[in-house]
């Protein structure tokens, strides 16, 4: 899939997420609310920035798998336990079809 001139989010999961996102069960990403993944997911005015897309790759390698998934926007929300969420706020990364 070429991507180039889109908007893209890059993201490293374990196994385990990486594998049910992939499946299309898990429509949803939880990072915790940090000054790192906010510089990532907020411009310079604080704006939230629009991707088009999350490629997602399983582990740090050179040859990791990875998968591209529709990005749907976030929210600041808990996130579903059995996806990986707690009971305390997080940024939750809105996920569409997988598409590559």
């Amino acid at each position: 899939m070429n991507l180039r001139g889109k908007q893209v989010l890059n993201m490293t999961l374990k196994k385990e997420w990486f594998d049910l996102i992939k499946s299309g069960e898990k429509k949803e990403e939880y990072r915790e609310i940090k000054e790192y993944w906010l510089s990532r997911l907020l411009n310079e005015n604080d704006e939230v920035i629009k991707f088009d897309y999350v490629v997602f790759t399983n582990g740090y390698a050179a040859n990791s798998p990875k998968i591209v998934v529709e990005y749907k926007g976030l929210k600041c929300a808990t996130g579903k336990k059995k996806w990986g969420g707690s009971d305390q706020k997080c940024i939750v990364i809105k996920l569409g079809k997988v598409v590559g």
